[in-house]
C-alpha cells in the first residue's frame, strides 16, 4: 500500500468515526414510536387533519422557510396553540422579535412542551415538541432575552394563534 492510499483510508476511517456520533439509526427525537402521548393518531389520520406543510413540520421534523409565517410578525394579545392538537403552548406576552424570521418566545406555558436531543445536520440541538401530541415545533437556543435567556424558535406552521 502506498502512502497516498494509506492517508485516504485513514482519513475515511477518522471521518466516519467523527460523524458517526451524529448518525443514529434510533433517533431519539419527537414522536418516537415507543413514546406515549395523550393524543395519538396514525399517519393517515394526521394527514387528514393537517395541511401538507403542517404534516411535514409537525410529524416529519421539517422546517419551514424563515420569514414565511405571518405569525412571526403577529404581536396581538393571545395564545399560540399546537396546530396538531390545540394544546396551549405560548402566550403573546413571552413573544419577541428575534430577527430570525420564525416566531420566537422566551418561555413556554408550564408543562406544554417537552424537549429532546436532535443530532441532525451534523450538530446537536435541543428540539422542542408538544407534550400532548409529540408534534415537532422547533428548537430552543441559549441566546434569548431575559428573564430566561432562552429563545424558543418555532415553526409558525406548527402553531395556531387564538386572540385574547
Amino acid at each position: 500500500m502506498d502512502k497516498r492510499s494509506f492517508l485516504q483510508i485513514s482519513a475515511a476511517i477518522l471521518g466516519t468515526a467523527f460523524f458517526s456520533r451524529y448518525i443514529d439509526g434510533s433517533s431519539n427525537t419527537m414522536a418516537a414510536s415507543n413514546t406515549k402521548f395523550e393524543v395519538t393518531k396514525t399517519d393517515e389520520e394526521w394527514k387528514a387533519i393537517l395541511t401538507p406543510e403542517q404534516y411535514h413540520v409537525l410529524r416529519k421534523h421539517g422546517t419551514e422557510r424563515s420569514h414565511t409565517s405571518p405569525l412571526d410578525k403577529n404581536y396581538q394579545p393571545g395564545t399560540y396553540v399546537c396546530a396538531g392538537c390545540g394544546q396551549a403552548l405560548f402566550t403573546s406576552d413571552t413573544k419577541f422579535n428575534s430577527g430570525t424570521g420564525w416566531p420566537s418566545f422566551f418561555q413556554p406555558i408550564e408543562g406544554a412542551i417537552a424537549t429532546t436531543v436532535d443530532r441532525s445536520f451534523f450538530m446537536t440541538r435541543t428540539e422542542v415538541h408538544c407534550s400532548r401530541c409529540g408534534g415537532h415545533l422547533g428548537h430552543v437556543f441559549n441566546d434569548g432575552p431575559q428573564p430566561t435567556g432562552l429563545r424558543y424558535c418555532m415553526n409558525g406552521v406548527s402553531l395556531k394563534f387564538e386572540p385574547a
